[in-house]
Formats: structure tokens, sequence, C-alpha cells
């Protein structure tokens, strides 16, 4: 199992972000898995305390969220 990472920035902090330094952010704080995704996608409702969520509108985070 993955260890679950700090938060030494929290979700509302990545909104605003370039998509590219945002996921890079995320990594470097032990985020082992980055999904970024467009407004309006479908996804998995599974959770996974190792995953940080972001959705992109025009290369820009507009919402995260965790698990």
């Amino acid at each position: 199992m993955t260890p679950k990472p700090t938060f030494p920035v929290p979700p509302e902090d990545y909104v605003g972000l370039d998509q590219e330094q945002a996921e890079r952010l995320a990594r470097d704080h032990g985020w082992s898995v980055v999904r970024s995704l467009p407004p309006g996608s479908i996804i998995t409702m599974e959770y996974l305390e190792s995953r940080i969520n972001f959705e992109v509108t025009e290369g820009t985070v507009t919402r995260c969220w965790l698990g």
C-alpha cells in the first residue's frame, strides 16, 4: 500500500496554477497518483488515499480534490 502523502500544500492552493506546475508540485510533495481531467469528465468513484485530482480548463487548474 502506498503511504498517504503529507499536505504542505493544501488542495485549494493548486487552483489557479498551470497544469504542469501543479502536477510537478503534487509529485514533489508525495502524491503517487496525479490525475488531471477536463471539466465534466466521467470518473470512477473509488477512493485512493495517494491520489490528487485536478480539473483543468485551458491549461489551468480550476478545481482540486483528494482521493
